[in-house]
């Protein structure tokens, strides 16, 4: 029997649609046997699992948020913004998504030209089998290097070739942080920056309040209690909402990440949910 969650909702969780290991579907589901009223499906420059995600959480009666998670680049740094509620249809947004992805499909097959320089044959055919979904990026290629021998765990294909300064590593195309909160707000999506411990960059944190920054994300598995302490005052002092999540991938892709191991209550639900523009 699964361990049941000691919170109600867990606001930052990915799916195949991105790089998790369990679907939509199967990611509700578990949710409903942790006991959560509550999930926010966050994959990465991606919405495509919105609609499986929907149809059951209604069966399972679970409140959904559709949320996305896109990665921005602040002075070197890799700044991630969660958006949640956004309109599916917008144009606008929409129009970003794809960008975004045919620019991480060249960063692949970028990424792909240098392994083979070190003898690492690698299609992209091979590495999309690993891609169920739009939002392609290095796990895949690292599950292809383990099918075809050239790695014997994702950890070991990073630390030697796919992790930042590695000899086969291609930086995404990012954008800045303003730019991912003005493109999630004008789709009346309410913009939350995530596990803001893994980057300390709270000193711009009032530039992207003028931005259009709602929420930090307060509880995370990378965040120490000190951590949750720091950044829940600094949430209560500058106004914005407190939220928290897993930052779930699945049992293949972060064994050690529980569903529901970090999260919130109902009332961080009902605060997002009230400043959706629908």
């Amino acid at each position: 029997m699964k361990s049941k969650s000691n919170y109600e909702a867990d606001l930052h969780c990915h799916t195949t649609a991105s790089d998790g290991s369990l679907s939509p579907e199967e990611t509700v589901r578990l949710a409903k046997e942790k006991g959560l009223r509550a999930l926010a499906i966050t994959d990465h420059d991606t919405i495509e699992g919105w609609g499986k995600a929907e149809k059951a959480s209604a069966q399972l009666g679970i409140v959904l948020l559709k949320g996305i998670e896109i990665n921005t680049d602040w002075e070197g740094h890799e700044i991630h913004i969660l958006g949640y509620g956004m309109k599916e249809h917008d144009p606008v947004f929409l129009n970003e998504l794809r960008v975004i992805q045919k620019k991480r499909i060249s960063r692949i097959e970028q990424m792909l030209e240098k392994l083979e320089q070190f003898g690492i044959r690698i299609s992209f055919e091979e590495v999309m089998d690993f891609a169920h979904g739009e939002s392609i990026g290095r796990p895949h290629v690292a599950q292809a290097m383990l099918r075809k021998g050239f790695a014997a765990t994702t950890k070991e294909a990073f630390h030697h070739y796919l992790r930042i300064g590695a000899p086969a590593y291609v930086p995404r195309y990012k954008l800045s942080p303003s730019e991912a909160i003005h493109m999630i707000r004008q789709a009346g999506g309410v913009t939350v920056l995530a596990h803001p411990g893994a980057y300390k960059v709270e000193t711009h944190l009032e530039e992207w309040i003028k931005a259009g920054l709602q929420g930090i994300e307060v509880f995370h598995p990378k965040h120490t209690f000190q951590d949750n302490i720091h950044y829940g005052m600094i949430a209560e002092r500058m106004g914005l909402i407190a939220t928290g999540g897993s930052d779930f991938h699945g049992p293949q892709t972060k064994p050690e990440v529980e569903l529901g191991g970090w999260g919130v209550g109902m009332d961080v639900v009902i605060q997002i949910a009230s400043k959706i523009i629908t």
